[in-house]
């Protein structure tokens, strides 16, 4: 059994490791943000309080989703080390990778909440409610795209292995030959 760089001598590893985003946890975040839009406007008369819903909730969703699009892209490449690509800073790669997670757990919540806000919307039968159809409908769909353009700047932040190291048992690379 070897120790942990702390000096504990248990076999999971306590150093800080930024983890990918799990499915499970954005599957989660958009049942509660479902479960949320569904009740706060089903049980509550806020709807009829703030009909016509804003279209700044999409357009922002969309502009981050483009500009998170953009950052996958040039990060990748230099991760890669394309040709022509600039060197990447570390720093800026962690930073990204913070966004990339925090906005996929936004974006989740939000077309959770914006799905429960449809649904209920569909079943309203009334001419506010028809009304803001579109408007909840645009923001499910500008919330996806923030899932999908985090995920993919997420990936674009992780480092590619190196063909000439191995992994030994204990999950840290080794220059075993």
């Amino acid at each position: 059994m070897s120790a942990n760089p702390d000096g504990s001598p248990d076999r999971r590893r306590t150093d800080p490791s930024l983890q990918p985003t799990s499915v499970s946890a954005l599957v989660l975040a958009a049942l509660i943000g479902a479960a949320l839009g569904w009740l706060l406007l089903g049980y509550n008369q806020l709807f009829y309080k703030l009909t016509p819903l804003p279209w700044t909730g999409a357009i922002v969703l969309f502009a981050l989703a483009v500009v998170e699009g953009y950052l996958a892209q040039n990060t990748s490449a230099r991760i890669q080390r394309k040709p022509g690509a600039p060197p990447v800073e570390p720093l800026a790669v962690a930073r990204y990778a913070a966004l990339a997670k925090a906005s996929s757990l936004v974006g989740a919540l939000t077309a959770g909440f914006s799905a429960g806000l449809l649904i209920w919307l569909v079943t309203e039968p009334t001419d506010f409610a028809e009304a803001d159809i579109p408007t909840v409908a645009t923001t499910l769909v500008a919330a996806v795209a923030l899932i999908g353009t985090a995920l993919w700047l997420e990936r674009s932040c992780r480092v590619p292995d190196r063909p000439d190291r191995k992994d030994d048992d204990s999950g840290r690379p080794s220059d075993r030959r």
